[in-house]
């Protein structure tokens, strides 16, 4: 299906991560013995329970969203450092409706040269918030020195929508760059996946989930701090520095894990922690951390279960001291600059 076509049902209805109609909303049950009480305490406050009201804040509070900053408070934006790369959307039709994606095309330099390779790319914020613009500096600056389309993602989140389904959205991206990568520019044939934080969860489980649903996983990852397994407490670096972490804390990393996995037995589903997962023939795997980051053991344990599968290229750049996400901004962290290097050599 081309870029720009789609069913008229799903032209008039929102994009799928703008639906407020997700399983994991709070409803009140009329048949529910307890419904009386529940509906008092909706007519005195609202939401009616602790996740649904704890979300909010937790959204108005993420960065560039409802804050009054000037633009001298903030680093340059993608536009002024890459003018050159071109942005577009496109609706991406999946069997639960349209799943807005935007496209980060870096100029052709050579029309003889062929269709370029293409990279997915799932953005961070805990599985419960961020949308694909808060990454377009990493994706811009992706795309401008690696020469790729990127298409950026933007899934459905939790708490509304848990565990699988912003999965399966990305499944469904995956599947349709696979099918319709020439009409970006894009060889539909050489797709690499990555992400940042749940974002690299997403991108790591990406090839665990593909492989399991007979679809052509993607031919290499690049994963930005990734969460790989949702037991965070194993980890010594997530007990030393989850505590007072200011990026990722222990009280974030508890909501954002039952908001998106409601039930504890999914924390070992491999979809969920691909760290779990039997790791043969997995792709060639770029992983980068920080060692201020609570998730460097995960990380560093991720890559060591790769290697031990048999994972022919499998690196994991380390820098000390560097926090989460010491890639997110341009300006702040040379070691930032340093990995986009690593991921393009």
């Amino acid at each position: 299906m081309p870029a720009s076509v789609d069913s008229a049902s799903q032209n008039s209805a929102p994009f799928v991560d703008q639906r407020p109609d997700g399983p994991g909303v709070s409803k009140i049950d009329p048949s529910d013995p307890a419904a009386p009480m529940y509906r008092l305490l909706a007519k005195m406050r609202s939401p009616v329970t602790l996740r649904d009201l704890m979300i909010h804040p937790v959204r108005t509070g993420y960065i560039g969203q409802e804050q009054p900053l000037t633009a001298a408070d903030l680093p340059k934006s993608a536009a002024e450092l890459y003018p050159k790369i071109g942005v577009s959307e496109v609706a991406v039709p999946s069997p639960a409706g349209r799943i807005r994606c935007q496209v980060f095309s870096p100029p052709v330099s050579n029309p003889r040269a062929g269709a370029r390779p293409m990279m997915l790319y799932l953005h961070g914020g805990g599985f419960t918030l961020g949308q694909s613009e808060d990454t377009a500096y990493i994706t811009s600056r992706i795309g401008a020195e690696n020469a790729m389309v990127v298409v950026s993602a933007n899934y459905r989140l939790a708490p509304e929508w848990p565990f699988p389904v912003c999965l399966d959205d990305c499944l469904a991206v995956l599947q349709w760059m696979q099918k319709n990568g020439a009409t970006l520019g894009g060889d539909g044939t050489r797709i690499a996946v990555a992400g940042d934080s749940a974002g690299g969860n997403l991108a790591a489980a990406l090839v665990i989930k593909a492989r399991d649903e007979g679809v052509s996983p993607p031919q290499a990852t690049v994963l930005l701090a990734p969460i790989t397994d949702f037991f965070f407490e194993q980890h010594e670096s997530f007990e030393r520095l989850a505590p007072l972490g200011i990026v990722y804390d222990t009280a974030f990393i508890g909501f954002i894990r039952g908001a998106y996995l409601v039930h504890g037995k999914n924390w070992a589903h491999p979809h969920a922690s691909p760290a779990r997962a039997d790791l043969r023939n997995y792709p060639p795997t770029f992983i980068a951390t920080g060692t201020a980051d609570p998730l460097v053991d995960d990380n560093r344990a991720f890559a060591q279960k790769l290697r031990a599968a048999g994972g022919k290229t499998v690196e994991h750049f380390v820098r000390e001291g560097m926090p989460h996400g010491f890639y997110f901004f341009p300006g702040i962290f040379e070691q930032g600059d340093e990995a986009f290097a690593a991921i393009a050599a």
